[in-house]
C-alpha cells in the first residue's frame, strides 16, 4: 500500500510558476514510476507528466512539453512537477499517481495508487 500526498497547489496569475509536491509513505518508492494526471471541472482526468524508477526517462503530454518539468527525489520519497509559464488553461486539480509497470504509463486506469489532489488556479 502507498499512500500519496500532493502540495504545492494555489493561486496564480498566468505567465507565474508553481512547484507541486508528492510525498510517498512507501519505502519501497524508488520501484514505482511516478506520473502527474489533472482534471478540469466537468472534464475527464487527463495525464500530464510521468517519469521512471529511477528518473532516466519521463514522458510529457503535448500540451505542457517545455513548460514542466518531472522530477523524483527517491531518497525522500518525492515526486515533483515543476510548472511554470502557467495558461489559464492549466487550472484543474492535479494528480499524483504511482504503479509497478513501465506500461502504459500515460493511462490512469494503469495506475494503482492515488493522491487526494491538489488545486492549481490560474487567472488572466
Amino acid at each position: 500500500q502507498v499512500q500519496l500526498v500532493e502540495s504545492g497547489g494555489g493561486l496564480v496569475q498566468a505567465g507565474g510558476s508553481l512547484r507541486l509536491s508528492c510525498a510517498a509513505s512507501s519505502p519501497t518508492f524508488s520501484s514505482y514510476y511516478m506520473g502527474w494526471f489533472r482534471q478540469a471541472p466537468g472534464k475527464e482526468r487527463d495525464f500530464v507528466a510521468a517519469i521512471r524508477w529511477s528518473g532516466s526517462t519521463t514522458n510529457y503530454a503535448d500540451s505542457v512539453k517545455g513548460r514542466f518539468t518531472i522530477s523524483r527525489d527517491n531518497a525522500k520519497n518525492t515526486v515533483y512537477l515543476q510548472m511554470n509559464s502557467l495558461k489559464p488553461e492549466d487550472t484543474a486539480v492535479y494528480y499524483c499517481a504511482a504503479k509497478r509497470s513501465g506500461f502504459s504509463v500515460t493511462v490512469s486506469n494503469e495506475y494503482n495508487y492515488w493522491g487526494q489532489g491538489t488545486q492549481v488556479t490560474v487567472f488572466s
